[in-house]
């Protein structure tokens, strides 16, 4: 599951999710701006950084991490990059390193050189498994959650969190974003289905309105031109009945080909 792409999409449109992750939910998440960050002239890439704007000076940094694989060498690269990004760029803030665990056990051991953080606030370690029952959370938190729900139980976590944005938000723009996000998650989720499968199993209405259900119908409608071109018809004729474009339909035959 792409879950670096996930947590950067979340928030990079929901700042106030990561607050409330990590019990910050007074901060005003619109003085921040989400970003990834790579460190010149190393190999080194911050997955995201919470950079309040240059006149917040006594606004923590949050530099973000999402580790979803045990790395027995994840906090000296993490702690490198950091100290790394303040050499480079001369900041008088002060900072906070936040660390997503899908899970207490995915922790490597904190190497005895940097124990010290640990007794600081600058470390901050969120396990999302943790998190508790997702009924009871916030919208933000339990798509957060989402990510780490079994295949058993993800469809209908997902169904109730669309529900929820639906009631909860007012703005449609908003919405949108929110219900794409968690079609986007699930769709991670079972990566040996394909998009018709998945979209039978949501069996949402609002599927219809959302991008991926118009790429799924794109899809299907692209699958049948290998046999309309078989029953004769041109390029053009197909393109008029599936309401394509003739380089669409044109692509799909020459990808027909090339299998």
């Amino acid at each position: 599951m792409k879950t670096d792409s996930i947590f950067y999409q979340l928030f990079q449109n929901f700042p106030s999710i990561f607050f409330e992750l990590i019990g910050e939910s007074a901060v005003t998440d619109e003085i921040y701006k989400f970003s990834s960050v790579e460190i010149k002239q190393t190999a080194f890439r911050i997955d995201g950084i919470f950079l309040p704007d240059v006149d917040f000076v006594n606004q923590l940094i949050y530099f973000v991490e999402v580790q979803f694989q045990l790395d027995p060498r994840f906090y000296s690269r993490f702690f490198s990059e950091i100290f790394l990004y303040f050499r480079q760029y001369d900041l008088p803030n002060d900072w906070r390193a936040v660390v997503l665990y899908p899970q207490r056990s995915l922790e490597p051991p904190l190497p005895i050189q940097y124990r010290g953080l640990l007794l600081t606030e600058q470390i901050q370690r969120v396990y999302l498994d943790e998190l508790g029952d997702n009924t009871n959370s916030s919208l933000g938190v339990g798509v957060v959650q989402l990510v780490v729900e079994s295949e058993e139980t993800a469809v209908a976590s997902a169904r109730k969190l669309i529900d929820k944005a639906r009631q909860e938000l007012a703005d449609e723009l908003t919405q949108g974003k929110i219900i794409e996000l968690i079609e986007t998650i699930v769709f991670y989720k079972f990566p040996q289905k394909n998009r018709q499968e998945i979209a039978a199993m949501f069996g949402l209405s609002e599927l219809k309105q959302t991008r991926v259900y118009q790429e799924i119908k794109e899809e299907t409608l692209l699958e049948t031109v290998p046999r309309l071109l078989a029953m004769g018809l041109t390029v053009e004729q197909i393109a008029e009945a599936l309401s394509l474009s003739v380089e669409q339909v044109q692509q799909a035959a020459t990808k027909q080909t090339s299998d």
